[in-house]
């Protein structure tokens, strides 16, 4: 296919890895990033995965996903902070940040447009037009909605308004540098530990520093905890320390003073010491409110969706940036191969419905006793 004018809305993993691809290719691909100061530091670990593996090799940076630190082995405390199990499965956590750092590096600066928030997008029979928040317009061959769960873009492939289906439920989440582990938490150094109540679990593990740092010491500590929220006092849940109500959820430093000592004083109360202990320990904890959705498409005429924006998969599988992945590297093929823009989103939006259906429904039943 000649080179197309492709436009990307939302610049985290799914966008940068499509746009990686996609330039390969010979395409004028520009990404359109809300955030005024980019995404760099807004994540933790990930588990490297097929998908991802074989992005990286395509663009030429496969080590990245060799790079991560190694919990040798699975434990599951009971309520007194014994290990009641323990299993020898080792799984390698890779740095989201060192990853998301060298897939920018494959985007040139006039090709990442930060604090470009895009309000809808429109379509006719030749193309799509992304409409901006500041008043201005653009023409495109082909538009990639990458923007997450609270996609704007997704309306115009569905037809209509497209809801998040609030699953019951939120995680609580923590990261800080290991030296700061107390003490009473040492034996979860290297270990991917687990903790788990009627509607509720914990995990934690080491993840790379923020500049994928794996040397003991200067990794950092990810601790998650799920717990179950009414949806009446979601919107309480998730309104920030100025009164902002906020749809999904709380960043570092916006977290209540009062909630955050509420969730301390829970952890010193229901969870094991060496848990109770990591999650006393963080400052600012911030909180993820779980949703589900799936796309009934994932593409219409000249406007794709992909990753989040098309199938939001719970954090249980692990499988949300493999499946970012997936989706860029069939939406590459297809336009590759097919003989117009229209025919290769509609071979694209055949096969990868099918792979998010299954992720999703993966993730709901890995979710479902936390309803």
């Amino acid at each position: 296919m000649a080179s197309l004018r492709i436009r990307i809305v939302g610049g985290s993993i799914g966008g940068l890895s499509a746009a990686a691809l996609l330039r390969q290719d010979g395409h004028d691909v520009r990404i359109y990033e809300r955030s005024a100061a980019g995404l760099a530091g807004r994540g933790a670990g990930l588990v490297s995965q097929r998908e991802l593996f074989a992005l990286l090799r395509a663009v030429g940076c496969e080590h990245v996903a060799r790079i991560g630190v190694v919990a040798f082995e699975r434990i599951y405390f009971d309520r007194d902070g014994g290990i009641a199990e323990r299993h020898a499965t080792p799984q390698t956590q890779i740095s989201w940040d060192h990853l998301y750092r060298t897939l920018r590096a494959k985007v040139p600066d006039d090709g990442y447009v930060l604090d470009r928030a895009v309000r809808a997008v429109t379509q006719g029979p030749q193309g799509a037009r992304l409409l901006f928040g500041d008043g201005g317009e653009e023409e495109a061959d082909l538009v990639i909605g990458a923007d997450g769960l609270g996609s704007v873009v997704r309306p115009v492939v569905t037809g209509g308004p497209a809801p998040n289906s609030y699953a019951g439920y939120v995680a609580w989440r923590g990261l800080y540098p290991e030296d700061r582990l107390p003490a009473e938490a040492a034996l979860l150094r290297d270990r991917f530990a687990f903790y788990t109540m009627p509607r509720s679990h914990a995990l934690g593990y080491l993840v790379p520093g923020p500049g994928g740092e794996t040397t003991p010491g200067q990794r950092r500590y990810n601790w998650v905890w799920y717990r179950p929220v009414p949806a009446a006092a979601l919107e309480a849940t998730l309104t920030d320390a100025e009164g902002r109500p906020h749809p999904h959820s709380l960043a570092p430093g916006q977290v209540r003073a009062q909630a955050a000592a509420a969730l301390r004083a829970d952890a010193a109360r229901l969870l094991p010491p060496p848990f109770a202990a990591v999650v006393v320990a963080e400052p600012q904890p911030f909180i993820q409110a779980i949703f589900d959705y799936e796309a009934p498409v994932m593409a219409a005429g000249h406007v794709a969706l992909l990753g989040d924006a098309a199938f939001v998969a719970r954090p249980h599988t692990a499988m949300g940036v493999a499946k970012a992945a997936g989706d860029a590297m069939a939406l590459r093929r297809h336009l590759a191969e097919a003989p117009s823009v229209t025919d290769a989103l509609a071979l694209y939006s055949h096969e990868r419905c099918a792979a998010g259906s299954a992720i999703t429904a993966y993730g709901r039943r890995l979710g479902a006793a936390l309803e």
